[in-house]
């Protein structure tokens, strides 16, 4: 009998580690606080992704894995994957804020209130980069006694000149470029030199070659905008076999 027992156990432990791993979807849920940036760690596999601005995250597991969430502003969590979980594909894990006490008054993230909740603007105002802002000076409409009326305002004599002189169109010209400095970074911040030459193949002196050729892919550029590290690394393994096969053949 007891033999019997240690069959039957080892029977399901060897199917539950031959099980492979498969993407897990989740949701991370938190009253009154940001969901976004959570800190999503897989401690047997020591991979780990951040969640989106709702708070959506994809991580791989196999069951029995120990997944932990944290964040400056949350408190911490652990979670085991279940066979359940990894069958159906997708967790939601309630956290809950921290809150600070001073003379017994609480202080708590009031990150959603802003201009549009309060009503005084309809919708978020656009950020703008210092290259954008510069081309939004150089090229706005604003009323002036100089020119002719257009519908109560008028087209002052900057953005003309500006116009003529070719101006906007270089200003245009570095909002792009500061745009690809900014993607650059995110990429920069994301691996280092040893993982582009050891785990994508690539020469040491065309590491940087490589990042700007990265990051005119579309497809690449919306990964990395959106911080999600696992789709990230899977579409720069792909482009890094590209790059060298072109490298190759030159």
């Amino acid at each position: 009998m007891k033999n019997s027992f240690l069959f039957v156990v080892l029977i399901v432990t060897q199917f539950v580690f031959s099980q492979e791993a498969k993407l897990l979807k989740g949701k991370i849920v938190v009253k009154d606080a940001m969901v976004s940036g959570v800190r999503v760690v897989n401690l047997v596999t020591e991979k780990e992704v951040l969640t989106d601005s709702k708070g959506e995250f994809t991580i791989m597991v196999k069951p029995e894995d120990l997944l932990v969430f944290s964040a400056t502003h949350l408190d911490h969590m652990r979670k085991f994957i279940e066979e359940e979980d990894y069958t159906s594909g997708a967790i939601i894990i309630e956290m809950t804020s921290k809150v600070t006490q001073l003379d017994e008054v609480e202080v708590r993230n009031y990150s959603n209130i802003n201009a549009v909740s309060l009503g005084i603007l309809s919708r978020p105002a656009k950020i703008y980069t210092p290259a954008e802002r510069r081309l939004k000076t150089a090229t706005a409409m604003y009323p002036t006694a100089n020119v002719g009326t257009m519908m109560g305002g008028s087209l002052g004599l900057d953005p003309l000149i500006n116009w003529i002189s070719g101006r906007t169109a270089m200003l245009k010209k570095e909002g792009e470029v500061e745009k690809k400095e900014f993607l650059l970074q995110k990429l920069r911040n994301l691996y280092d030199d040893k993982y582009y030459t050891e785990k994508l193949k690539i020469k040491k002196e065309s590491i940087k070659g490589f990042q700007y050729y990265a990051i005119y892919n579309e497809r690449f550029i919306e990964a990395l905008n959106s911080r999600n590290k696992v789709l990230t690394t899977f579409l720069i393994g792909g482009l890094a076999l590209e790059f060298n096969k072109i490298s190759n053949e030159k």
